[in-house]
């Protein structure tokens, strides 16, 4: 029937450009989605009017508007969705004492894709869906270490380092020299850098290929836990971070981060 002919395109076009590791053009999409060149630009105009994919910003191409992006998080924070992966978090935090979570770039900014909550009543309390900084979390600057200078400086380009607490860092030759340490260590740390009074430490949890996808986090009051001793518990959230590694490649179940295209 024509209207589920149309909708069947549409779905082939979202796949398409939620799939791609970079901005998706109109050629790009007639040649994976089989598609006329009108029908393409079409469809792409509704669906960007909707906010299900928007321009991305230096470059010519689609990648997945903010409603595409929050039918994803929908999806995965669903109880029917995330059972193997919640698991994982749960068993971190009980062996751990602290709260656990999952986070995955959009933009200039990382989501909150899922977490466990310490038991304890003293607790920084950031929900599902929530969005902080790059230069200033853990998870945020493990996923800047991840990018090529390239990538990176682009996507700099466009963030305020803003100064967040006395300990944040907003020089960018320094953050560059912290980040070469996270990537030489594949460990991330946040001390008290966000929020005073709050230390957190990240590692990546990657794909089949070695590609960054997400990263996994403890955070606690420093009063409570130090730095040093979350770097202690690192070993744990490595053997998670590549259980959770194992689960992206057999069920595709958390979406890989979009790099900056290298084409302006």
């Amino acid at each position: 029937m024509p209207n589920q002919s149309r909708s069947i395109r549409a779905m082939s076009i979202l796949e398409a450009v939620a799939r791609a590791d970079r901005p998706m053009r109109a050629a790009d999409l007639m040649s994976a989605c089989n598609l006329p060149k009108a029908t393409v630009h079409r469809i792409c105009g509704l669906l960007s009017e909707r906010g299900y994919l928007r321009h991305q910003i230096g470059a010519r191409g689609y990648v997945p508007g903010q409603k595409l992006i929050d039918f994803a998080n929908l999806v995965q924070a669903s109880p029917t969705h995330n059972a193997l992966r919640h698991a994982v978090l749960e068993s971190v935090a009980q062996q751990v004492g602290e709260t656990c979570n999952i986070a995955i770039p959009d933009g200039t900014e990382m989501v909150y894709w899922d977490r466990v909550e310490t038991k304890w009543p003293l607790r920084h309390q950031l929900k599902i869906g929530a969005r902080v900084p790059l230069h200033c979390t853990a998870n945020g600057k493990l996923y800047l270490s991840t990018l090529t200078a390239k990538q990176r400086k682009r996507l700099l380009n466009n963030i305020e380092l803003e100064k967040c607490t006395p300990n944040t860092v907003t020089d960018r030759d320094e953050l560059e020299r912290g980040l070469a340490e996270i990537a030489a260590a594949g460990v991330s740390a946040d001390n008290e850098e966000f929020i005073e009074g709050m230390i957190a430490v990240a590692v990546p949890i990657r794909d089949a290929v070695g590609r960054f996808v997400a990263g996994l986090a403890i955070h606690a009051p420093v009063v409570r836990l130090s730095l040093e001793e979350a770097l202690g518990h690192v070993d744990i959230l490595r053997a998670a971070a590549r259980e959770l590694g194992s689960e992206v490649v057999e069920s595709n179940t958390m979406a890989r981060p979009r790099h900056e295209s290298a084409e302006a």
